[in-house]
């Protein structure tokens, strides 16, 4: 069928359509490297009309246009699915607030909501010969954010990589209420940041050391992950496969230095799947048309049941804190929302359910702060209002440059001394100070 003709009668332009918004309304920006550009900026122009306007997305990769004003408090509220410095930013001046949700449970939400979209607004890839709109690498919860809203607005980029997948990574032409033709921009990157430290490469020498042949892999974002995908392109590992929430540029170096077949998964086999991706052009381009990938909903990426299923599956993530009871806070620092929950209890748990499954929790051992003063990241306890990301009873392994300890199963005063023996020297007299008066430390233990 040739939708050539309901192409026309639907293309309209970015002003055009965000005239569908109106105050009060829910309107979803899309996701990451897919929210909207050209109707935010549309959006943007039409804020002195509207009042309470409450705007869903998350991860954004540079800064919205309805925020550029001092005043756009007072008409835009965002609501933040995952925080990213931008959106720390406008937490600051009282227009953000993060939604606090397991990332595998969104599309659930989305269809269960009882505040659907008014309007959901998405950056899509060019309608292919059969109709259809490809989400680029952005499958997450997005076949289900366009399922329930009211109205669905397509930015068509010409720089959105097709990604192909399982289902729900593409929305229908039959389906869309308008297209909007967007600036072509290139879409948004994520580096991995600066080179990988010292501390980077001892942690993840010692996470390596722990990954057989025919392995799983999950790589959560930052130095330290993308430090372990960097040794294992460099490794004799072989066989390896990927089911991952999110999908960055370490695993393009890895399926490039042939480590990747995916021959050993127990599902999808051969298939590189995840439920997001965010990097360089580099992976973009590598994401692109690729048959070996498979962009699915973060409800089957991230399930528990799935990542259980996987044998030998090797989840890696980071942490801003942990304390002596084992608890980790990877979101915040006390009260201060760094990034969000996403997916990594889920990993965490599904991890430890797989044969040979193993979780990682890695970080440095110490921060330095503005001020030029170094502290521990294990703490007696988290700071007063951190929020704990994973409990105690489910930690399965801690990383630091000092070392690893398995917290499985330990009871109080152990976990205490495993955590203890990882961090740095010059923390440890007074974190035992610390975990005596807590009742948690064991004189015979020193």
């Amino acid at each position: 069928m040739d939708y050539s003709q309901e192409y026309k009668q639907k293309l309209v332009s970015a002003d055009e359509a965000v005239k569908l918004i109106k105050s009060g309304d829910w309107v979803d920006y899309g996701w990451c490297n897919g929210t909207v550009d050209v109707l935010d900026q549309a959006l943007a122009k039409r804020t002195d009309e509207l009042k309470n306007v409450n705007l869903r997305g998350g991860i954004l990769l540079k800064p919205l246009a309805v925020f550029a004003r001092e005043d756009a408090g007072e008409h835009f509220t965002w609501n933040s699915w995952h925080m990213s410095g931008i959106e720390r930013k406008l937490i600051a001046r009282g227009c953000a607030y993060y939604s606090p949700i397991r990332y595998s449970e969104l599309p659930r939400y989305y269809r269960e909501s009882s505040c659907p979209d008014d309007v959901a607004m998405i950056m899509v890839a060019p309608m292919d010969k059969h109709g259809y709109f490809n989400f680029g690498p952005n499958a997450s919860h997005l076949g289900a954010m366009c399922e329930t809203a009211k109205h669905v607005i397509v930015e068509v980029n010409e720089n959105m990589p097709r990604c192909l997948g399982g289902t729900e990574c593409g929305i229908h032409i039959s389906d869309v209420t308008y297209i909007v033709e967007g600036n072509n921009a290139p879409i948004g990157e994520l580096g991995a940041g600066g080179p990988a430290t010292d501390v980077d490469k001892k942690v993840a020498q010692l996470i390596v050391d722990q990954i057989p042949n025919g392995a799983c892999l999950q790589l959560g974002i930052g130095g330290m992950p993308n430090a372990v995908g960097s040794l294992i392109a460099e490794s004799d590992l072989k066989d390896l496969g990927v089911h991952t929430e999110m999908y960055v540029d370490a695993f393009v170096d890895i399926a490039r230095a042939g480590k990747i077949n995916g021959s050993k998964k127990n599902i999808d086999r051969f298939r590189q799947v995840y439920g997001f991706g965010a990097g360089t052009k580099k992976m973009y381009d590598y994401l692109d048309e690729n048959p070996e990938l498979m962009s699915a909903p973060v409800s089957y990426t991230n399930d528990i049941r799935s990542i259980a299923a996987l044998d030998n599956f090797i989840s890696i993530n980071n942490c801003v804190d942990i304390d002596l009871f084992g608890q980790i806070s990877s979101e915040s620092s006390g009260i201060k929302q760094i990034s969000g929950a996403g997916g990594q209890l889920d990993f965490v748990l599904g991890a430890y359910l797989s044969n040979g499954g193993k979780s990682f929790i890695c970080c440095s051992s110490t921060f330095t702060d503005k001020q030029g003063v170094m502290h521990s990241r294990i703490r007696p306890t988290l700071a007063e209002g951190s929020i704990v990301t994973d409990t105690r009873a489910n930690t399965h392994y801690v990383v630091t440059e000092y070392g690893m300890v398995n917290l499985k199963g330990l009871s109080s005063w152990q976990k205490a001394e495993a955590l203890i023996s990882v961090a740095h020297p010059d923390f440890r007299d007074e974190l035992i100070a610390e975990a005596e008066k807590m009742h948690i430390w064991r004189r015979s233990n020193k």
